[in-house]
């Protein structure tokens, strides 16, 4: 089990991940500004994904973050343009992440992986919900940021701020959460660097394992089955 300074470094290290999976270890180095739709960035997923795992040379391990003050409750409006309460979620295991529908190679790599990992579950993915959550409300309308988690699991659920960005700024600081706008060429021609990874949260709405990015589908799923029991 690493230490409570080896998880903090572990958290800086992917705070502002840029959206470029062939360089993991090195300081952010911003992707164009994409332009595809949801599900053309979807489509690319499994090659993306594949292209991911013959550079990286290993899984990195997660971390039990359960005595970190990380996490909390918060609403957000759902791909039907519902507000959405995290807590309403009490009783499963979710995967909450945190990303953008024009990120070109990041959030397509880890929500494929998340996917992977519902489907080694088998039977027992019932009990377990993925949650992506837009760092980039601008852009992401509550129609898109819902058709694009779908894409790759039609029970992923996909949430965004409504509310001018005030809803996101305050969920950042809760989970921790770091995204800035880069190679910005105008208002809706931009990047986003933001953190990768993603947080498991127990069936008691706590917030208790942190998957890195590149973690593989059987190490999450083994850590979710590990909340599943408890």
């Amino acid at each position: 089990m690493l230490t409570r300074s080896q998880i903090a470094l572990m958290i800086s290290t992917v705070l502002l991940a840029a959206c470029n999976p062939s360089a993991p270890n090195n300081p952010p180095s911003a992707s164009a500004p994409a332009a595809s739709s949801a599900p053309a960035a979807a489509s690319a997923a499994t090659q993306v994904a594949q292209s991911a795992s013959d550079i990286t040379p290993a899984s990195p391990k997660s971390v039990d973050i359960r005595k970190d003050d990380i996490g909390g409750d918060f609403t957000l409006t759902d791909g039907d343009g519902k507000p959405f309460t995290l807590s309403s979620l009490k009783g499963k295991v979710v995967v909450l992440a945190f990303g953008f529908t024009n990120c070109p190679d990041v959030c397509p790599t880890e929500l494929f992986s998340y996917s992977e990992a519902l489907q080694k579950l088998g039977e027992q993915a019932k009990d377990v919900k993925v949650v992506f959550v837009s760092v980039d409300p601008d852009r992401d309308t509550p129609d898109l940021i819902g058709r694009y988690a779908k894409q790759f699991n039609k029970e992923f659920i996909g949430l965004t701020d409504t509310n001018k960005g005030a809803d996101i700024a305050v969920i950042k600081q809760q989970y921790r959460i770091v995204s800035a706008k880069t190679e910005i060429k105008s208002d809706t021609l931009y990047n986003v660097d933001h953190t990768s990874g993603a947080y498991l949260i127990d069936k008691n709405g706590e917030t208790a394992i942190f998957e890195p990015y590149g973690a593989e589908s059987e190490q999450i799923a083994e850590d979710i089955k590990k909340l599943l029991a408890e």
